[in-house]
């Protein structure tokens, strides 16, 4: 049986940012990056997840599969001078590398950074995602986002221009 866990983390260990940029880089090479098109040098990587933790703003949540890092999410909380949407955080970076699709990770990633967006006082949880990534569009609407927005021209890949969609999630209890 595969051993899936989700953690939120504020240290990687030398292994773990191995994991974390190798699957980065996997989900990247499938088309499933968080702006990057290629992989970026092993560094400039490295120096992003780094710098992740060290931005009070951000949260990250790394996915297990067995124990190893196989992908991410983040919750952005806003910047402290935005008085005006101060109620609303964003969920980025999510990703789960090729190797470990269909164990529930993005799911996982998904409702662990809407719990901590909820129990941090967020009464709105923003996401964006390219036209082409199929699978988590249809995750975000089975768990509740509603597609506000199109951006007709929100990415360019391989010369191509790729529409961008927008979700927004009410994390307010239901009241009668």
């Amino acid at each position: 049986m595969t051993d899936v866990t989700v953690e939120r983390i504020d240290a990687l260990k030398t292994g773990d940012l191995h994991d974390l940029c190798d699957a980065a880089d996997d989900a990247v090479k499938a088309g499933g990056g968080f702006g990057w098109v290629a992989p970026p040098a092993r560094e400039i990587m490295e120096r992003y997840w780094k710098g992740v933790l060290v931005v009070p703003e951000r949260i990250l949540f790394v996915g297990r599969l067995d124990g190893v890092i196989a992908g991410s999410a983040q919750l952005v909380k806003p910047a402290r001078n935005n008085e005006a949407q101060a109620h609303a955080a964003t969920l980025t970076t999510s990703f789960v590398a090729p190797w470990a699709r269909g164990h529930g990770l993005a799911r996982r990633l998904t409702v662990a950074v809407e719990e901590e967006a909820r129990s941090s006082g967020f009464r709105v949880l923003n996401l964006d995602v390219r036209e082409t990534q199929s699978a988590a569009i249809t995750l975000y609407e089975d768990l509740g986002f509603r597609r506000w927005g199109t951006h007709p021209f929100y990415a360019l890949v391989d010369g191509k221009k790729l529409a961008g969609h927008f979700y927004v999630k009410d994390l307010t209890p239901d009241t009668p």
